[in-house]
């Protein structure tokens, strides 16, 4: 059984959020409109956070993409009464939307601040509705909602490597934000597999977690900058 992760190569990401807009096509992400965005409603189940780094005028604008981060020791899990968020045998952090009730417990355990609550149903203006992904769900008010590292390619593919009787190949299921990356700085693949690079840059010494001494273990791992002269 595969465990899936995620490496993120911070010198390679320049910020362009193309990552963003294809994870809102491909998992059927409403947007909120500047009003809800404004108190703080804003939905994305990966975005682009923003650092300066230096001093003035020696200074660097860097970029991180964060999403969830598929915890091995997920505070989200236990606190679920439902038990809609919970820890697969591949290692992904799922979300049962149909289980959801929307206590939001999930969302204050979670350090990354990753997950997100659906306000009102959504909606599509015309001709928008024609561009929604028949493979995901649209989710309704009441549930909360998160990144799946595309869990609808990943179950196609071990669906059609299957029926071919093969094992899925490495660099064979991109979910869409590493489909769209234009950099590749995004990497996915089996952290089991010692093979697999997604599992060697895991392993790699400019590698580290996002609030690693919390002790979720994250799946996903960043690869610090490199040193410029």
């Amino acid at each position: 059984m595969p465990r899936w992760g995620m490496a993120v190569d911070l010198d390679r990401c320049n910020g362009c959020a193309a990552c963003v807009v294809a994870c809102h096509a491909e998992n059927n992400i409403s947007t909120v409109g500047a009003d809800e965005a404004a108190r703080g409603r804003a939905k994305h189940w990966l975005r682009i956070e923003r650092y300066w780094e230096g001093e003035f005028p020696d200074v660097r604008l860097t970029f991180r993409p964060v999403l969830c981060q598929h915890c091995d020791n997920a505070p989200c899990e236990p606190v679920c009464p439902t038990y809609a968020s919970h820890h697969t045998e591949d290692g992904l952090n799922a979300q049962v939307y149909n289980r959801c009730i929307g206590t939001r417990y999930c969302a204050n355990a979670c350090p990354y601040n990753v997950r997100f609550f659906d306000f009102f149903n959504p909606s599509w203006d015309k001709p928008l509705h024609l561009q929604l992904n028949p493979d995901v769900s649209l989710r309704e008010a009441g549930v909360m909602e998160k990144c799946t590292f595309c869990v609808q390619r990943i179950q196609a593919a071990g669906t059609q490597a299957s029926a071919e009787e093969r094992e899925v190949q490495d660099g064979e299921i991109q979910p869409a934000c590493v489909q769209s990356c234009p950099s590749k700085a995004l990497v996915f693949g089996d952290l089991d597999d010692p093979g697999s690079r997604v599992s060697q840059l895991s392993r790699s010494p400019r590698g580290s977690k996002l609030l690693e001494d919390v002790g979720t273990r994250p799946k996903i791992t960043y690869l610090a900058r490199q040193s410029q002269a």
